[in-house]
Parts: C-alpha cells; sequence; structure tokens
C-alpha cells in the first residue's frame, strides 16, 4: 500500500510521521480543519496527489487516516480540485458530482452522518469519478463530443430510448455545427443564440429526439455550447 507519511516533495527534507502526527495534532488544536482552511497538504509537508488520477492506493491510505476529519477535508479538497478541472469541459457532469459532494458535506456538518460515513462516500464519488471517465473513454469520442454526448443523456431515459451509436452521432454532428457556427460574440448577442438554437433544434428533430425532452436538452446544449465558446 502507498504510504501517504512517505509522499514528500522530491529532494524535500520529508517528515517522519511522528512529526506529520505532532503537526496534525497542532492543526487540529487550533482549530484549521475548517471551511477556511489551507492547503492541508502544504501544511503537512505531503507532496499533493495528482487530482486527475485519485488512485485505489492514495484512497485507501486516506481511509486508514487515523484523525477522520482530516481525512474528510483532504478528500473534500482533492474532490473539489477535480471538479473545478471538469467544470471547465463538460457542464452536466461538473454539476452532477458537485451537487452529491454538496449534499454529502452538508449531512456531514449537520451531523447526520459520522465522518467515517461521510469518508465512504467521498471515496465511493471518487471511484464514481474515475468510472465515469472509463466510460467515456470507451465512447471514442473527443472531449467536446463527451461534453454533448453528456448534455444529451441528462434524462437516462434518453439513452434507453435512442442508444449509444445515435446519441454519438448527434453529439458529433452538434460539436461540428456549434464549432462552425459560433463567432465570437454569440453568447451575448440574441440573433447569434437564435441561429444557433435553430441548428440544434434541426439535429434533435433529424435524429427522432424525444420530444418531451427535448426542451431541455435544447437548454443544456446551449449552455454547454456557451462553455465551447469561452473555451475558444
Amino acid at each position: 500500500m502507498l504510504d501517504l507519511f512517505k509522499l514528500g516533495e522530491k529532494g524535500a527534507k520529508k517528515k517522519s510521521k511522528k512529526e506529520i502526527e505532532a503537526r496534525v495534532n497542532q492543526m487540529l488544536e487550533r482549530s484549521i480543519i475548517s471551511e477556511d482552511v489551507i492547503d492541508v497538504f502544504d501544511s503537512l509537508g505531503i507532496q499533493r496527489p495528482d487530482v486527475s488520477i485519485l488512485s485505489d492506493e492514495f484512497l485507501e491510505e486516506v481511509r486508514h487516516l487515523q484523525h477522520k476529519n482530516l481525512a474528510v477535508e483532504m478528500l473534500r479538497k482533492l474532490l473539489e480540485g477535480n471538479l473545478k478541472v471538469m467544470e471547465k469541459s463538460n457542464l452536466v457532469k461538473s454539476e452532477k458530482f458537485s451537487e452529491k459532494l454538496k449534499k454529502a458535506i452538508n449531512k456531514y456538518r449537520n451531523q447526520a452522518i459520522t465522518n467515517a460515513e461521510v469518508i465512504e462516500e467521498l471515496i465511493k464519488m471518487a471511484h464514481e469519478i474515475k468510472q465515469a471517465k472509463k466510460e467515456e473513454q470507451a465512447l471514442g469520442l473527443n472531449s467536446d463530443e463527451i461534453a454533448f454526448y453528456t448534455a444529451l443523456t441528462s434524462d437516462e431515459i434518453v439513452k434507453q430510448m435512442m442508444g449509444d451509436e445515435t446519441l454519438k452521432k448527434i453529439a458529433q454532428e452538434l460539436t461540428t455545427a456549434i464549432r462552425n457556427n459560433i463567432t465570437i460574440d454569440w453568447s451575448v448577442r440574441k440573433s447569434a443564440q437564435a441561429g444557433m438554437r435553430r441548428i440544434i433544434k434541426r439535429l434533435l428533430k433529424e435524429y427522432d429526439y424525444p420530444p418531451k425532452q427535448a426542451k431541455e436538452a435544447l437548454e443544456v446544449v446551449m449552455k454547454q455550447a456557451e462553455l465551447m465558446c469561452e473555451n475558444m
């Protein structure tokens, strides 16, 4: 198992487990583990793990930390970092996981669940994020296409009704059409937005996207298109 206490900065003097435990106790006594905290990793002299990975070994190490409230804070900060990266490219997915994280932390702060229970919820969420990435890779789409695919399938019943292949085609055509029609100021010009809406509606109708879900899909796709524009 990966030893969390050996994750020191490369070339830097590593702190002993005893030193880290003493630092943790000091932080806890001063109530530093709070909403305003701090970089826990820097405070402990521990190398910050890659938020895009959250390996099973690291998660297991955090699960067994003696100071459970420290473990909660570390997991919260790591997941928030992961979601900040996610929200730059995939609106629906980032909102979905952000809401789950918010609910879990609120339950914990309201003492509806114990620190051990919230740790398990956060670790489960980390695994779900990793699994979602694997499923996206299996689709064979680029990041923009995946974002539109996610927008189109925000209602799970759509995936059941239409199937992956058709939804992938719509996502690919949406990506191409939106890239070709986005202008620098389209997000603030009503005429440009109206044109974009017509393109999206036409594609949804062409592929027999369920009418009941089409209105919501249009709005979600428009938001994702705006995000794409901001990133261009």
